[in-house]
């Protein structure tokens, strides 16, 4: 009985600190402004991107070479994603308020990806301009 309760409180903690990891993440990427090309390259019109873009987002991140750095925040945000998307659904008749609250959340997970998408856009120039400029 006690280690149940003892996983329950660990389990809880952990999944407190993934969503606040999350959230700072996203805190951070959504200070940076998209540029007008990955607009056009992502096709994102809205001012709110969408939050059922997310998964097109980064799959278009994916096609693009790593940075190096952002490759574990994707996939955790992408995880945090999942869990509102189900969040979402599950507590859409039942509790409307935290639905609205999942769905701000998804499109703020969409952004941070069209974001990352960018960031991989700009280094994947960065290295055309470094290719081009060994070989001269």
């Amino acid at each position: 009985m006690i280690a149940a309760l003892i996983g329950i409180f660990s389990i809880a903690a952990l999944l407190q600190f993934f969503v606040s990891y999350c959230r700072s993440v996203i805190a951070a990427y959504s200070k940076v402004e998209l540029s007008d090309q990955v607009r056009e390259v992502a096709g994102i019109t809205a001012q709110p991107v969408n939050g059922d873009e997310f998964r097109r987002l980064v799959s278009l991140v994916r096609l693009c070479p790593e940075r190096g750095d952002d490759g574990m925040e994707i996939r955790l945000v992408g995880a945090y994603h999942g869990m509102l998307s189900s969040a979402r659904g599950v507590l859409r008749s039942i509790v409307p308020a935290i639905a609205a609250w999942a769905e701000r959340e998804r499109e703020h997970c969409a952004y941070f990806a069209a974001v990352a998408l960018d960031r991989r856009i700009a280094f994947s120039r960065d290295l055309l301009a470094q290719q081009s400029a060994e070989q001269i």
